[in-house]
Order: structure tokens, then C-alpha cells, then sequence
């Protein structure tokens, strides 16, 4: 069991990047189409789960600071003609000043007072986007272009695909990094009790300002992204529906857990497409208000036997595994060991 908490999880990601670097070969476009969706909300959600799961600050305004990483690169590449990779940088910057300014009186507050703080925020930038001239309101902006490293243009879905891979990774091990270091006991310590956290000399204020502007980064670099593979930004994939999606993907993969998200990502996106699959071919005349419902009966289900998400619920699997295994195997040396007690001559 020590293997599997050291090197044994180096091991499981080497098999699950080279798994992931393979997956999209086999597959047709629509299929790395989610792929590439998958690995966006991981991105985002991987901020959220240092937000949330190790800082236990609420927060359903992400889908803003998605929105603003997209806008950003949609207004700076089409109206100024700037370059993408430095739009997307400038899109980081706009998001964690906007977060430290806003994180200042927010984050001051707690639990389901910051939750509606913060799903304020969300609710007022989405409108922005709709009413101002310079986002294109509610016809939003078109013809972004491509991402492109010197003559490699990312331009179809399986070139993009490795881009998307590419920045989960990065971001994955960069968070993962921050969650073993001092920041990371630090935001666990102000998780557990913040009032203990200042007892240890911890800038609890701070510690929180600069996670939220970390997690607004990862929404930034994705919502970026997602305007480059688009080509296409509008405000109605900004909305509340969109954070609360966050939201769900952190939970559902495990807040405690920075790979959580890549597992919750990829059960809800997956999930959602096959139910539009399915559910139509058992109930032909319904509307798609009953996948919703059957989405929710999932998510519920996943929630009831797997609590703290699905990569704790798969740990505790293998450790159960693990377990069963130790005991027949000491059983069956129990066994032989009767066995040579009572064989004749003994």
C-alpha cells in the first residue's frame, strides 16, 4: 500500500498520459470534440478544486473569469489585431486583477454569504457581456483565429486536442506542485480553521486573495482557449448554468483531490452525450428535459455511494482490493501451514 501512495501514483499517470496521448487516434472528430471539452472544464476546475477542496472557498463566478480569458483573445486578436498567444497572456493578467480586486471584500466573507457574493459577480460580468458594444452583445464575436506555434497551426481537433493535453498536464502538476508545498499546508490550515491558521502566523487574508487569483487564471487560460477552438464567442456560454457545471465537475471528481477534475470532466461531459444517445431511442417523443433529469439522478447516485468523488471512491476500491487480497493470501498460508502440521510423519 506504501507503493501505491509513492511511486505507485507516478506510475498510474505515466499509464494514464500515455493512455490520453493514444485515445484520440481511435476515435472520430466528435468524439475528441468532447475530448477537448473535457480537458477545458478540467482546466478550470482544477482551480477551482485548490479554491474550493484545499482552501474551502465557495465560489460560483468562475464561468466569469472563463468568460473574460475568452473575450480577452476574441477582442484583442479580431479588433486589435494582436497576437493570440499574447491575448491569452493579457486575458490572465485582466482575470487575476479583477479576482485580487474583487477578492478584496469578498473573500472576506463565508460560506453561503460568499457563494451568493460570488455568484453575483458571475451573474453581473455575464451581463456585461451582453451589453456592451465592445463584446458584440448577444451576437457576440466571431472569426478568432487559430493558435499557432510558427507553421504548426492548431486547426483541426486532433492538433488541438494535444494543446488542450498539454496545458492540463502543465496546469495539473503546477497545482499539484503548490498542494505539496508550504502554500499547500498553508491553504489546508486555513481550510480546517482560519482562526488557528492566524494563531500560526499564516496571512490568511492573503493566502485566499491569491488562490482565488490562481483559480481565476486556470478559468482564463481555458475560456482562451475555448475561443481559439471555436472561432466563436457569445455571452450565453458564460452564464450561471456554466459555473454551476464547474462546480459539479470539482465535486462530482473530488475537491481533495487535484486529479479529481480530470475524472469529473470526463464523467459529466461523457455522461450528458450519452444520455442524449440513449434516452431517445427508449423515449423517442420526450424533450431534453428528461436527460437533465436523468443527469441529476446520476450525479445524485454518484454523490450517495461516492461522497468524496469519484477518484476517493476509486481509491477506496483498490484498497479494499488491496485488502482482499492480503487476507486470502494469509488464509491460504494459513492453510498450507495446517496442512504440514498434519501431513503423516509430522
Amino acid at each position: 500500500m506504501e507503493f501505491l501512495h509513492s511511486k505507485g501514483k507516478y506510475i498510474i499517470f505515466l499509464l494514464l498520459l500515455a493512455f490520453t496521448l493514444v485515445l484520440p487516434f481511435g476515435v472520430d472528430n466528435s468524439i475528441r470534440s468532447l475530448l477537448i471539452f473535457a480537458g477545458l472544464y478540467t482546466l478550470v476546475s482544477v482551480g477551482l478544486a485548490l479554491l474550493m477542496g484545499y482552501a474551502g472557498q465557495i465560489s460560483l463566478g468562475q464561468a466569469a473569469f472563463y468568460g473574460i480569458g475568452a473575450y480577452s483573445s476574441a477582442i484583442l486578436t479580431t479588433q486589435y489585431g494582436l497576437n493570440p498567444w499574447l491575448a491569452m497572456l493579457t486575458g490572465v493578467v485582466i482575470s487575476v486583477l479583477i479576482a485580487f480586486a474583487v477578492g478584496l471584500p469578498l473573500l472576506k466573507l463565508e460560506q453561503h454569504y460568499l457563494a451568493l457574493a460570488t455568484l453575483a459577480f458571475g451573474m453581473i460580468v455575464n451581463v456585461l457581456f451582453v451589453q456592451s458594444k465592445l463584446t458584440g452583445g448577444t451576437s457576440g464575436i466571431s472569426s478568432i483565429p487559430s493558435l499557432a506555434i510558427g507553421p504548426l497551426v492548431f486547426d483541426d481537433d486532433l492538433k488541438f486536442y494535444f494543446l488542450v493535453v498539454f496545458f492540463v498536464v502543465a496546469g495539473s502538476l503546477l497545482a499539484s506542485n503548490i498542494v505539496d508545498s508550504r502554500v499547500g499546508r498553508a491553504l489546508r490550515a486555513v481550510h480546517t480553521s482560519e482562526v488557528a491558521a492566524r494563531s500560526m502566523a499564516v496571512p490568511v487574508h492573503n493566502i485566499k486573495n491569491q488562490v482565488f487569483g490562481l483559480s481565476a487564471a486556470y478559468a482564463s487560460i481555458a475560456g482562451s482557449l475555448f475561443a481559439h477552438y471555436i472561432t466563436f464567442v457569445s455571452p450565453t456560454t458564460f452564464d450561471l448554468q456554466t459555473s454551476i457545471d464547474f462546480v459539479v465537475i470539482a465535486v462530482i471528481g473530488g475537491l481533495a483531490s487535484i486529479w479529481g477534475p480530470v475524472l469529473g470532466a470526463a464523467a459529466v461531459v461523457f455522461i450528458r452525450r450519452g444520455l442524449q444517445t440513449v434516452v431517445p431511442l427508449f423515449f423517442p417523443n420526450i424533450t431534453g428535459e428528461y436527460e437533465i433529469v436523468a443527469f441529476g439522478i446520476i450525479v445524485a447516485l454518484i454523490m450517495i455511494f461516492m461522497p468524496e468523488g469519484l477518484v476517493a471512491g476509486l481509491r477506496s476500491i483498490v484498497r479494499k482490493a488491496y485488502s482482499l487480497r492480503d487476507k486470502t493470501r494469509e488464509k491460504a498460508l494459513l492453510k498450507s501451514g495446517e496442512g504440514n502440521v498434519n501431513a503423516p510423519g509430522s
